[in-house]
């Protein structure tokens, strides 16, 4: 799905994302459907509150995803998938667009909101990325929140991962998008026009053990940079990386002079569609403009600005008023 949106002339934007590669029409009922733009819309009032008090976008992105990482439908926190040892390992980066300071782990069990552990990192070390139990001695060491496994457990999540590995014992591979593309994810342009972003992933459902996908990889799955754009991914992870999506986005912004509606397209349509790069972006420049293009069945997906008003969508359809 192409994306257009003029810049708005507001004092803050946000949007979030739940994830693409979603569930087909023909699997999604009335309740559910409902439950995920609720879902959504608790993330865009938790972090527009941030923002209309004239918080930091660095802010509002944490509590966002926050808000998503402690909702059991997304593949992230609580909602995290399994590995094929029936492990889980959850993968979580942040960035300050103002001096591109950032935080990110990778292969962790156990904080309660990964994204506080990506955001200790960039805040309480001198370095950028933790992985595995020394993130997480980091984590203690640092007051990060911890939750026993038990918490982390969903009944979808293990029920998924045992179909997974039906099919594989019958030599077929999973084709489920949507085991994919789990993520969070949210972006931000504050009052004082500053941006940031932020994303958190339990990774692909039956993954190998000590995978790392996207998420955590600054400049694949996270950016923030004031003098571009601040961009969270969600999609095929190691398509991401090789191409570096989100800083090849900023790139075209600042170098090809283009504009953010043509660069993300131009990346998520263009670029990785044809490349097995099924997924999507969520993106806010500088001017506060926003782009949610993505290249698969749908993405978990919403946008609050200056006027107040929660905005939620899906499929390939326009985004739905909240008032």
């Amino acid at each position: 799905m192409r994306t257009s949106h003029r810049p708005h002339q507001t004092d803050f934007t946000l949007a979030v994302h739940g994830g693409a590669g979603t569930i087909l029409r023909s699997k999604m009922n009335t309740e559910r459907e409902a439950a995920y733009h609720a879902a959504l819309r608790r993330a865009l009032e938790a972090g527009r509150h941030v923002l209309a008090d004239g918080g930091t976008a660095i802010d509002a992105v944490t509590t966002a995803v926050m808000t998503l990482e402690d909702e059991p439908l997304f593949n992230a926190g609580r909602g995290a998938v399994f590995t094929s040892a029936g492990t889980q390992e959850m993968d979580a980066a942040i960035m300050d667009g103002r001096d591109h300071a950032a935080g990110a782990v990778a292969g962790i069990c156990g904080p309660r909101n990964p994204i506080l552990a990506a955001r200790a990192v960039m805040e309480k070390s001198e370095h950028v990325f933790l992985i595995g139990q020394n993130a997480l001695n980091f984590c203690r060491a640092n007051e990060v929140a911890f939750e026993e496994t038990s918490y982390f457990f969903t009944d979808d999540r293990w029920d998924a991962l045992q179909e997974t590995l039906a099919l594989r014992r019958g030599g077929v591979q999973d084709q489920d998008e949507s085991s994919k593309h789990g993520t969070v994810g949210a972006v931000a342009r504050d009052c004082h026009g500053h941006l940031a972003a932020a994303t958190s992933t339990g990774g692909m459902t039956g993954k190998l053990p000590g995978r790392v996908g996207d998420s955590p990889v600054i400049g694949a799955g996270t950016w923030a940079d004031d003098e571009t754009c601040a961009i969270s991914a969600t999609g095929h992870g190691e398509i991401f990386i090789r191409y570096a999506a989100c800083h090849e986005i900023a790139s075209r912004l600042r170098h090809a002079g283009q504009g953010l509606d043509e660069a993300a397209n131009g990346v998520v349509i263009d670029l990785l569609a044809p490349v097995g790069g099924s997924g999507g972006i969520i993106a806010v420049d500088k001017y506060g403009a926003f782009s949610l293009p993505f290249n698969c069945a749908g993405m978990y997906r919403g946008v609050v600005i200056g006027d107040g008003v929660l905005r939620t969508a899906i499929y390939d359809e326009p985004l739905v008023d909240h008032r």
